[in-house]
This record gives structure tokens, C-alpha cells and sequence, in this order.
């Protein structure tokens, strides 16, 4: 298996997300990547004796899961900062959202209600591209509840660490504000429209 690479993203000064988070927060990112690299070869030296190794084998193939998810979802979160703040144009991804939920005021309120979750975990927004729709999911601890063969188009992080250096526990509304006001969602759209290329 070739290694996966620790991403760079272009990400200036936010409003309301501090450079000091943002910085710790990358340096969990990296150590999902190293992780997921660590135990990628493990694995693979494992296999030598495969039988012997069964039980190994297992859990560390479960360990994989909740470290390459940790990179991915964080590689969506932080290419949605890049470039700076940018409003949701009248394309594609926003004549869906006003088909499927009426209006953006009203998805943003579904969703920001999503992020809300009690718990760790992430609020992600998928593309089905098998039913041609939208889908909101909470996966907790990485790996746990993604939805198979759909696309990511958002993700937010709603584990502590993603809002720890900037706000109360009790205040991540605020942080999920700020991570609106922060978005590019031209990052967005060409999420979507990549997922919209595999339309049954």
C-alpha cells in the first residue's frame, strides 16, 4: 500500500476560529496521516503469518478505520477554510438545497441543529448519487455511522478539540456560527458537483 501524505492547506486568518486552534487542530490531523500509516504496515507485516495473527490482524484493521476516516473527514473540514469566507452562489449545489428543503435559511437551521448533537462526532452532509439527494449523518468517533456509497460534500467537526482553544464546552453554538461565517462554499459546490459526476 502506497503511504497516504500529511495535506498543506491555504488557510488564512477566521473570524471567530482562532489561529491557535487551528494550528493544535492540525497537528491531530497529522497524526491521524501518521497513524494511518503506522498501522497500514503493521498490518501488512502481520500477514506474514496471517493465521497466527488473526486476533492482531482484526483490531488493528478496526484501529485503521477510526484513523484513515480522522484524516479524511479532516481533509473535507480544512479545504472548506481555504481561500477565504465566499457565500453560496445561485448554481447547482444551492438549486438542490432550495428544491429539497424549501429555502438555505432552512437547511442551514437542519443542519446546525445536527451539529448540536450531544456528544463527540462529526455532522456531515452527504450527495446521494443513487436517489439524487441530499443526506444529513452524525458519525461519532470518526468511522462510526458514515453512509455507504455517498459522497461527503461538509463536514463539520464537533469533537472538543475543534473549538477547545476559542470556546466553552457550553458555547459550541458559537463555534458552529463561526464555522458558517468561515466557509467557502465554492470548496463546497465543487465537492458536490464532484460527487453529482457518479449520478446513476
Amino acid at each position: 500500500m502506497n503511504p497516504y501524505k500529511e495535506q498543506q492547506f491555504n488557510i488564512g486568518a477566521l473570524d471567530g476560529i482562532s489561529k491557535k486552534n487551528i494550528e493544535e487542530h492540525l497537528k491531530l490531523y497529522a497524526g491521524y496521516v501518521k497513524n494511518t500509516n503506522l498501522i497500514a504496515e503493521k498490518i501488512a507485516e502481520l500477514r506474514s503469518d496471517s493465521e497466527k495473527n488473526a486476533y492482531a490482524i482484526s483490531e488493528l484493521q478496526r484501529r485503521f478505520g477510526f484513523e484513515f476516516d480522522g484524516m479524511r473527514n479532516h481533509e473535507y473540514y480544512f479545504k472548506s477554510f481555504e481561500g477565504g469566507a465566499m457565500a453560496l452562489e445561485d448554481g447547482t449545489l444551492r438549486g438542490v438545497i432550495e428544491t429539497q428543503f424549501g429555502s438555505f435559511d432552512a437547511w442551514l437551521a437542519i443542519f446546525s441543529a445536527l451539529a448540536m448533537t450531544r456528544g463527540v462526532g462529526w455532522a456531515i452532509l452527504y450527495y446521494d448519487h443513487h436517489a439524487h439527494q441530499l443526506v444529513h449523518a452524525w458519525v461519532e468517533e470518526q468511522h462510526l455511522g458514515h453512509l455507504t456509497g455517498l459522497q461527503p460534500v461538509l463536514a463539520l467537526d464537533m469533537w472538543e478539540h475543534a473549538y477547545v482553544y476559542d470556546y466553552a464546552t457550553s458555547e459550541k453554538k458559537k463555534y458552529v456560527e463561526a464555522f458558517f461565517k468561515n466557509l467557502n462554499w465554492s470548496v463546497i459546490e465543487g465537492n458536490f458537483l464532484e460527487a453529482k459526476k457518479w449520478d446513476k
